[in-house]
């Protein structure tokens, strides 16, 4: 196992610095109980939840407080023990605000949460849960796509007789630049998170299942990897090394690397039988099934040059990024950018009272260095027909043409162009030497195309 390749791949793609280095190995640290949670009613794709709560009620750490009453939805549940300070508009890292319900903290009896991990190992044994438990333990636990997504797990995971799905792949390749709490919940909770594939793959009622991981990570190959040769091997799981590219982690990209398929645009991969989750989705999956505990808390990734002590942090959903930034030690020096998630995808927030949601995996602090001071310096020039952005699209789209339609308000032209197949991964803004901000045109494109159409509606 020392020295692993993946040749799996895909078209398109680049290259970024990985940076991971940061807090590769820092071992998962528990973050005390904060001051309050602010917790968002949608926190996934989807119809956001009813809050079930009213201010000054008392609520417990795992209490539903937002229900989902929609198919695509998932409900959230308070991380402590505290009062319903204020049902109101929050801070959203996409959409700017959205509803929340914000808790004070009880000053006593709230120990923080510890990671379940110990109580899994070898023995664990799927076949004593039901297809109907295991489903209904993803909606209970309002489990949503952790890997940044954010659609609901219960969708993907539950029988469909028009759509049955074959493949069960998990997505462990943690792409982006920065990141690195997925690697460390392989390492630490290893078990947890086989037992939470196991479920997924008999929920899903899959014959095969594939976890995806970046050669980058070579120890968690090999830690994985171990473990899956000592389970049955007619459930059929085996590790598959992928080649080390950005976004290797893009559900249609990993794909096309392990299976050489493609997932037609507009569609699902279960309408080509296959059915993706993330690692840490998987985890959280076993937790509620085995041990009743709804999805609270997560790890995150608190890195960059910018912050004192980078880690693994495991967090209540709804802790500020401020009070996060606060625990790991505050700023080093001035920081340029702070991003919720990776460099390449996240969110630049300027608000830092911005709470950590279920897709939140990393809170990136770049400085003026990591983000190229020579950009800040260097104006846009006009498009220079050099082809990198085509080169590098995964999804071997056009996203200048895209770009200069939304540009001029054509959106007829843009839509022939595919604007909705594009995946936002910001491959062709990072190769432009023009600096154009072409996947920023795109996501302006989608959004006056979804406002136009609600005027429609």
């Amino acid at each position: 196992m020392a020295d692993i390749r993946g040749r799996l791949t895909f078209s398109g793609g680049v290259h970024p610095p990985e940076s991971k280095e940061y807090s590769e190995n820092c071992p998962i640290e528990v973050v005390p109980v904060p001051k309050q949670a602010a917790v968002l009613l949608s926190q996934h794709l989807g119809a956001a939840c009813a809050p079930l709560v009213a201010k000054r009620d008392k609520v417990a750490a795992g209490q539903m407080i937002g229900k989902a009453e929609a198919f695509v939805s998932a409900p959230v549940h308070s991380p402590v023990n505290g009062t319903v300070k204020d049902i109101t508009l929050l801070p959203h890292p996409a959409i700017g605000r959205t509803m929340g319900i914000l808790i004070e903290t009880d000053e006593t009896g709230n120990a923080p949460k510890q990671p379940a991990a110990r109580h899994f190992d070898r023995t664990f044994d799927p076949a004593g849960f039901s297809v109907d438990a295991i489903c209904r333990a993803a909606q209970e636990a309002g489990l949503v796509g952790m890997g940044g997504a954010g659609f609901p797990s219960r969708v993907k995971i539950e029988p469909n007789p028009s759509m049955p799905k074959e493949l069960l792949i998990i997505n462990a390749c943690e792409c982006e630049p920065f990141i690195t709490c997925d690697y460390r919940v392989m390492l630490e909770w290893t078990w947890q998170v086989l037992a939470g594939i196991r479920l997924a793959a008999r929920a899903a009622g899959v014959s095969r299942t594939r976890i995806g991981i970046e050669d980058n990570k070579p120890e968690a190959i090999r830690v994985m990897t171990e473990a899956v040769r000592t389970l049955d091997e007619a459930e059929d799981i085996q590790v598959v090394p992928v080649k080390t590219k950005y976004p290797q982690g893009g559900e249609r990209q990993l794909i096309r690397a392990i299976e050489k398929k493609t997932v037609p645009t507009g569609g699902i991969p279960p309408a080509i039988g296959i059915c993706v989750l993330n690692v840490a989705t998987c985890a959280a999956l076993a937790e509620m099934a085995v041990l009743s505990q709804p999805l609270t808390h997560r790890v995150v990734t608190v890195t960059g040059r910018a912050i004192a002590r980078p880690g693994n942090y495991y967090v209540p959903i709804g802790i500020s990024a401020a009070e996060l930034i606060d625990h790991c030690g505050g700023l080093t020096e001035k920081a340029a950018k702070v991003v919720l998630g990776g460099p390449m995808m996240g969110f630049a927030i300027a608000d830092l009272s911005q709470p950590i949601t279920k897709t939140s995996g990393a809170l990136t602090l770049l400085t003026r260095t990591d983000v190229s001071e020579a950009k800040y310096q260097k104006q846009q020039t006009p498009c220079i027909r050099c082809g990198r952005c085509l080169a590098a699209c995964p999804e071997n789209l056009n996203p200048t043409k895209i770009a200069h339609a939304v540009k001029h308000f054509r959106m007829e032209m843009a839509d022939q162009y595919y604007l909705s197949a594009c995946i936002e991964c910001g491959c062709c803004s990072y190769v432009c030497p023009a600096q154009i901000e072409l996947t920023g045109y795109i996501k302006t494109g989608k959004l006056l195309k979804a406002r136009a159409k609600k005027r429609q509606g």
